[in-house]
């Protein structure tokens, strides 16, 4: 087994671990690390499965300054990115059903202990799956075209700001079901998530329609 699908694989199982927690009622302090590092682990993976193609020639600091848009770094970072999916295709959406996995867990989690409305949890899924459907069609995510798709969803800037907002809302409605802290907070939070979320939708159907 590849040791970037290994991670994907922990990462996947400790997301469904926390949500446990959640129901358990551990700390929501504890629980609010645990999604950081569930989150993090997204990042890792990404490496590891860079640092395997290349036999370990690309430190995780060399990964880190091309996620920061160092344009040498990202030169080679990318071209064994492109190595390392040609030598196993499936990796890239072996990580994407990890990211599914875990979003979805979280938002069933809190749909069931009515922390949320149903129709959000619904809305997450006919997005996902849309979309999903039409970027499969396209690639993966660093196959983007469009300026608008690349900015939204493949961007540092996107891909790290939609992991502050989840890691912000999973972590606050824990809260607010363990030690009930204020509701609104939650709802604000949540609507910035599904509102960022169905953006970054939009992204992939735009950019696999684009000529």
């Amino acid at each position: 087994m590849r040791a970037a699908d290994a991670a994907t694989y922990f990462r996947t199982l400790l997301g469904i671990a926390t949500a446990y927690l959640v129901i358990a009622k551990i700390s929501p302090i504890v629980i609010a690390i645990l999604i950081a590092v569930t989150i993090l682990l997204d990042a890792v993976d990404g490496y590891l499965a860079v640092w395997e193609s290349s036999r370990g020639k690309v430190s995780f600091a060399s990964y880190l300054r091309a996620s920061m848009g160092n344009a040498k770094a990202m030169a080679v970072v990318h071209s064994f990115k492109s190595k390392s999916h040609k030598a196993a295709s499936y990796g890239p959406r072996i990580d994407v059903a990890g990211d599914r996995v875990v979003e979805y867990v979280f938002w069933a989690l809190f749909t069931y202990l009515r922390v949320i409305p149903l129709f959000v949890l619904v809305l997450i899924i006919v997005r996902h799956s849309f979309a999903d459907a039409f970027m499969a069609s396209r690639g993966t995510s660093s196959k983007m075209k469009t300026r608008f798709a690349k900015f939204i969803y493949s961007s540092n800037i996107g891909r790290g700001g939609i992991n502050v907002v989840k890691f912000a809302t999973f972590s606050y409605l824990a809260f607010m079901y363990i030690w009930h802290s204020p509701a609104w907070i939650g709802y604000v939070l949540v609507t910035i998530l599904v509102s960022y979320i169905m953006l970054r939708g939009i992204a992939e159907v735009y950019d696999s329609l684009a000529e």
